[in-house]
């Protein structure tokens, strides 16, 4: 690199304009903490007769990505298009040109980490992504250098802002599900299409690049077990709240460990594979056969005191466990144009420092130099289990409900019968059921049977329970 790192910003939306405008307003600031100047030389846009930050230079302004790629004197190309089709082609253009790639793109990352990692490492360049996760909390840099001395052993995490926003309007103002996400889409925290976020995608998409850096696994989105916000209904937010819980769309990971007989020396830890809520249990360690972790995005009930339960409206925030460190915490804006462009411009001024290079270098990710860890299959991951029924009000329903659980060995925490929701003798009553821990495909087992019961009204709802 020349002593002034010229940069090529391909895209140029709400987070694209926030990143110009951080270098070019705060270009003292950025010059300083880099130790060389950034400078923007390029801005590639679709429509380039677009209004636009007047910050920003008319003559920088063009459509042409080839000729930003092949430009000699551009040292970083920015890229802020999104998607897995011509972003792709982007970033891995851009390495074989010798470019350095800065990145806020979780689903390209989710999906081909492996192909773009290796070819960086082909040409000998960087790729920084602290924008792809959680926004403006830095995660990325948390797991790959505050928390190097640590093997990550579970992360609970909040990683949509949309979904957030929905949930903490329907418990704390009453709405309904879909006037919650109207009301998202009026603010803009919401696109006019909802669906990345409200099923789960999003988070999933995150939640695969933390599994990487965390676990060395390279798990594609479709392979993370998911569940969206988008049936939960309005009486479950006021049943979870009147058992004591909030419900809270959650991106978890956990490690649990396959032993044989053997100990080691004493003083590490140990986890168990249960969900939503995985604490370290201390205890005798034992030779590894085989390591695994769980990874799953799913609505959790989680004790009104919890950390996770307080994040409010479109906020992020990661609880990450070490074996060393214990409990952290990050929190934050995880979207909007501002939050976004601020872990960018980090990314920028690591490269400035070199510091990015060198991380990136040993931390080796998605490459054959795994960690060891494997993928836990869904089912046997061990929850305790909020479970809700419109059953009949008639005798005999519920001994018939109890003995299907029984016969896969799932035992009740509590019951709770709720008056019918309508008017009239025939109308269903709400059947709320806690169970204790119980392998999820026990429990998937189970539900199957009751569902096909004459006395059930609708198909059941459940979610695991954070304790």
């Amino acid at each position: 690199m020349s002593d002034t790192i010229n940069i090529a910003l391909i895209g140029c939306g709400t987070v694209g304009g926030g990143v110009a405008r951080v270098l070019l307003a705060n270009a003292d600031r950025v010059t300083q903490r880099a130790g060389r100047p950034i400078a923007l030389r390029r801005v590639v846009v679709r429509d380039p007769s677009k209004a636009r930050d007047p910050l920003i230079p008319r003559e920088i302004i063009s459509t042409d990505i080839d000729a930003a790629v092949r430009d000699p004197n551009i040292h970083v190309i920015v890229e802020l298009i999104g998607g897995t089709g011509l972003a792709k082609k982007i970033v891995l253009d851009s390495l074989a040109a010798g470019k350095h790639v800065v990145t806020a793109n979780k689903a390209l990352l989710a999906d081909a980490g492996a192909e773009v990692f290796e070819a960086a490492r082909k040409a000998e360049r960087t790729v920084c992504f602290e924008a792809a996760v959680a926004g403006g909390v830095p995660v990325i840099r948390a797991l790959g250098e505050s928390l190097a001395a640590n093997q990550v052993t579970a992360i609970q995490a909040i990683l949509n802002g949309t979904s957030n926003f929905i949930l903490t309007s329907m418990t704390e103002h009453n709405m309904s599900y879909a006037a919650a996400l109207a009301e998202a889409q009026r603010l803009g925290y919401a696109e006019a299409d909802p669906t990345l976020d409200v099923d789960g995608s999003d988070a999933a998409h995150k939640l695969a690049i933390l599994a990487q850096i965390s676990f060395g696994v390279a798990a594609k989105p479709h392979e993370i077990a998911r569940q969206g916000i988008d049936t939960i209904d309005a009486m479950d937010i006021r049943f979870a709240n009147e058992l004591g819980y909030t419900i809270k769309l959650l991106a978890e990971a956990w490690t649990s460990e396959e032993t044989r007989t053997g100990t080691r020396p004493a003083g590490g830890i140990d986890t168990t594979l249960s969900g939503s809520g995985i604490h370290p249990a201390p205890g005798p360690r034992q030779t590894t056969v085989e390591k695994a972790v769980a990874l799953h995005v799913a609505p959790v009930l989680l004790r009104h005191t919890d950390l996770l339960a307080q994040v409010r409206g479109a906020y992020n925030a990661v609880l990450v466990y070490g074996d060393v460190v214990g409990e952290t915490l990050y929190q934050g804006p995880g979207a909007g144009q501002m939050p976004t462009a601020s872990s960018v411009v980090a990314d920028l001024i690591d490269l400035g420092v070199g510091r990015a290079q060198r991380t990136f270098a040993a931390a080796k990710l998605w490459s054959r130099e795994g960690r060891g860890f494997t993928v836990e299959p869904p089912e046997r991951v061990r929850s305790r289990f909020y479970l809700r029924l419109q059953v009949a009000d008639k005798p005999g329903v519920l001994a018939d409900i109890t003995r299907i659980l029984a016969d896969e060995e799932i035992s009740i925490s509590s019951l709770v019968q709720h008056e019918a929701q309508e008017d009239g003798a025939s109308s269903p009553v709400p059947l709320v059921i806690v169970t204790h821990y119980a392998a999820t495909g026990r429990f998937r087992r189970a539900l199957e049977r009751i569902n096909k019961l004459g006395t059930i009204a609708a198909p059941a709802v459940f979610f695991s329970m954070g304790d």
